[in-house]
């Protein structure tokens, strides 16, 4: 009887291991939760909004335009921005409307937050890429964010972020698991 129990005991402890192994892994080279801190990615993220983000993403393909993704900034601290501008390319705004190597692109995401504002100003301001970061395309191996309350954002216009190496970046914002009301999938 004290075998029985002693095997019991033994097999439990390897489950419980191998259980913890597997979580570890699964966090550290394929999904891992992030609190979103701050306001600057409203209306699509609130400040306390969860989501998953997609690790391997990074490995398996190259970032999108207007995919949300997850970085090492400043500070060691993590930021979730919106992908704007994608290497070899030139950004500018203009009147509100984003120009990729002067073409204009619709931001669909932006325009329930344009509504919204109450002095009828512009969301995004007039700039061009080279008037923040110096250069007239974007790096190979870099991309430009920006935060979707382009008023309160510290992103790649501010130079203490700047350009995004891919090197610092986590991985794609996938999923909001929290607030529970706003569960939601992301492009």
């Amino acid at each position: 009887m004290k075998r029985v129990k002693k095997n019991e005991v033994f097999e439990w402890i390897k489950a419980i291991v191998i259980a913890i192994i597997f979580v570890v892994a699964i966090r550290t080279y394929i999904l891992t939760p992030v609190l979103v801190d701050g306001a600057s990615m409203m209306p699509t993220f609130e400040d306390g909004d969860k989501v998953i983000v997609n690790k391997i993403s990074k490995k398996m393909k190259k970032y999108e335009r207007f995919e949300v993704i997850v970085f090492e900034a400043m500070e060691n601290k993590n930021y979730i921005k919106r992908v704007i501008g994608l290497p070899g390319e030139h950004i500018a705004y203009k009147d509100d409307l984003l120009y990729v190597n002067g073409e204009p692109f619709a931001e669909p995401y932006l325009e329930e937050f344009k509504n919204k504002l109450i002095d009828n100003g512009t969301l995004t301001e007039d700039f061009t890429l080279e008037a923040y970061t110096g250069e007239l395309a974007i790096p190979d191996g870099y991309v430009f964010v920006l935060g979707d309350n382009r008023r309160n954002s510290s992103d790649s216009r501010d130079p203490r972020v700047g350009l995004i190496s891919l090197n610092k970046v986590i991985g794609k914002a996938d999923f909001r698991f929290y607030p529970f009301d706003k569960i939601s999938f992301f492009k």
